[in-house]
């Protein structure tokens, strides 16, 4: 039976404000929040693991809802050892949460991807928390592929998503281009199945996007990236799915917060539109987050595409467009932070408590709140990982840094 153990000395990072005090961890769950005024003697906790956080930052643990991959590995390799090589190398940057996320492929591809996620999830493994897998694709719009395989889109299939859905219960969400023939029913499926309906890659004007909202749509994926915004169609211009995501309250938007993908004017304009309940930071991240890798490998090795890694940033061999991002989700939080005037307590709730919301896990997950699970990050000013703990496990740790 593990110790129960108190986090004190903390600057504790709660829903709405940051607080001074201790954080009491028990059987895998919080047990309590305690200010710092009854922390003064430690003599009572002599039977627990005591942790001086030395006036660090105690965060919820960081929940990414969109990844590809990392450490060298992507979760469409197919393997069980995939799916715990990211999971644990993501826990490293403050993860604890992860949704592993496909790529446009063959019906088979994404089986063995889906058996592979079932099979790891039977055990415990050293790393982030597994909630569920994240279809990108394959219905998606040929204009607006980006890195996805131009082999492999099509439009919706109900012979083929209804059988996947029936099969394996794992998959929690699932994105498309809502413009496509037969997107809205399949929007409409998805939500009768509780599994999020996401709208990505897609050429769709603002009225599509109306309707795809009302089919449940209700998520953008990487916003701004692969999709469309202003157009003109005969002389007239029409809103794109860039400004529905504004005008829609209901939408969620994602963001990959790398600094590359999306420049600061940009975010500082979804910051000012959408708000801060509204903004949901990802990684995107492909096999060589976490390496030093220049050159890398997006999707499986047998069947996936060549990029380069440069710049902060993967991209296509001929450069015409990232391949998603090499970043992990401490980065994000230290790009939101240089934009300026952001508070720490905002940034914090796009990539904890926003994600849980999201994927419908905020009654364990997401905050620092008595009953919740203990996924516990601990980071210094410049958001340097010192600590993560995910269901009251260690899963990482500096001991240079900390106290026991």
């Amino acid at each position: 039976m593990t110790r129960p153990t108190l986090f004190y000395n903390a600057r504790i990072i709660l829903k709405d404000t940051i607080t001074e005090g201790g954080v009491l961890v028990e059987s895998g769950k919080i047990k309590a929040v305690i200010p710092t005024n009854e922390l003064s003697s430690l003599d009572k906790y002599e039977d627990y693991t005591l942790i001086d956080v030395n006036q660090q930052y105690l965060s919820p643990g960081f929940i990414d809802i969109h990844i590809h991959g990392g450490g060298g590995y992507d979760f469409m390799d197919g393997t069980e050892e995939a799916f715990i090589q990211i999971a644990k190398t993501h826990a490293g940057f403050g993860t604890t949460s992860l949704v592993p996320t496909t790529l446009t492929t063959m019906t088979e591809r994404l089986e063995e991807t889906l058996r592979s996620y079932e099979s790891v999830k039977k055990y415990a493994h050293d790393g982030a928390d597994l909630l569920g897998i994240h279809l990108e694709g394959p219905y998606f719009a040929m204009s607006q592929r980006g890195a996805q395989d131009p082999r492999y889109i099509r439009n919706p299939d109900p012979d083929e998503y209804k059988t996947l859905i029936a099969n394996y219960k794992s998959i929690v969400r699932w994105s498309a281009a809502p413009e496509l023939e037969g997107a809205l029913a399949f929007g409409q499926y998805l939500v009768a199945n509780d599994i999020i309906a996401a709208i990505a890659h897609t050429d769709a004007i603002y009225e599509d996007v109306e309707k795809a909202n009302r089919a449940g749509y209700n998520l953008m994926t990487h916003f701004y990236s692969a999709m469309s915004g202003v157009t003109r169609r005969d002389a007239f211009r029409y809103a794109g799915v860039v400004e529905a995501g504004y005008l829609i309250d209901d939408f969620d938007v994602e963001l990959i917060a790398d600094g590359v993908h999306l420049p600061d004017p940009l975010l500082k304009l979804i910051y000012k539109i959408k708000g801060p309940e509204k903004m949901v930071l990802i990684t995107d991240a492909m096999r060589a987050a976490g390496t030093s890798d220049t050159t890398s490998i997006l999707g499986s090795y047998d069947d996936g595409m060549e990029v380069l890694v440069e710049d902060g940033v993967a991209k296509l061999k001929d450069r015409t467009a990232f391949a998603g991002s090499v970043s992990t989700t401490d980065r994000l939080v230290r790009t939101m932070l240089k934009l300026g005037n952001i508070p720490l307590v905002e940034i914090i709730r796009m990539i904890t408590l926003n994600p849980a919301r999201v994927m419908k896990v905020e009654a364990d997950k997401g905050s620092i709140a008595i009953g919740k699970d203990a996924d516990i990050v601990i980071f210094d000013d410049r958001i340097q990982i010192q600590y993560t703990m995910v269901k009251g496990n260690v899963v990482y740790e500096r001991r240079s840094e900390i106290n026991f």
